[in-house]
C-alpha cells in the first residue's frame, strides 16, 4: 500500500471519508504498519493517504496525520494546507493536532478517541499531560534555555528578518 494516494474526488459525506480512514489503518497493519490511517481532503476536493509508519520506516514522527499532511503538501505543492479537512482513524496526539494547526488545516475529524488508543496499547496520555498539565507533569522531558549572550541568542532571526527573498509562515 502506498502512503500516498491523490486526485480530485467528487464530494463526499465526512463520515465516507473517516470510514475510509479507518480502512486504511486496518490494511496498514497488514502490511506491517501501525493501526493508524488518515486523509487529507485539500479545498480543491483533492484526496492524499497517509498512514502510520514508525517501525516500519524507523521514524517516531511517520504518523498517519503527519505523512498524510506531508503528502498533501508534497502534492500542492505548498505548505498551507488552509480549506483542508483531516480525517483520521484516532484522536490525533499532540504532535499530530501540533502538525495540523501549523498546516492551517481547517478541521479534523476522527473515529476512535484518546481511551481508545490507550485500551489498544497506545497511551499519549503522557504527552497530553506533558502540555496540558504542571512542571511536574512535564518531568519525562525537561526542557530548558541556557543563557547565550543575546546577540547570539536571536542571531538567526535577525537573519530571517534581514533576508528579502525569505518565505513567510
Amino acid at each position: 500500500m502506498s502512503d500516498q494516494h491523490s486526485g480530485s474526488a467528487p464530494q463526499r459525506d465526512p463520515a465516507d471519508y473517516l470510514a475510509d480512514a479507518v480502512r486504511i489503518a486496518v490494511e496498514n497493519v497488514q502490511n506491517q504498519g501501525g493501526p493508524f490511517g488518515a486523509i487529507v481532503v485539500a479545498a480543491d476536493g483533492r484526496v492524499f493517504e497517509g498512514v502510520n509508519r514508525v517501525t516500519a520506516n524507523l521514524d517516531p514522527s511517520a504518523h498517519a496525520e503527519v505523512t498524510a499532511i506531508r503528502n498533501a503538501c508534497q502534492g500542492l505543492g505548498t505548505f498551507d494546507l488552509t480549506g483542508a479537512t483531516l480525517y483520521t482513524s484516532c484522536e490525533p496526539c499532540p504532535m499530530c493536532l501540533a502538525t495540523s494547526l501549523w498546516a492551517r488545516i481547517d478541521r479534523v475529524y476522527f473515529a476512535a478517541d484518546r481511551h481508545d488508543a490507550a485500551n489498544a496499547g497506545f497511551d499519549d496520555a503522557v504527552f497530553y499531560r506533558y502540555f496540558e498539565g504542571t512542571d511536574a507533569d512535564r518531568g519525562i522531558m525537561p526542557v530548558s534555555d541556557i543563557a547565550l549572550p543575546p546577540d547570539q541568542r536571536v542571531a538567526p532571526f535577525h537573519e530571517w528578518n534581514s533576508t528579502a527573498t525569505r518565505i513567510e509562515y
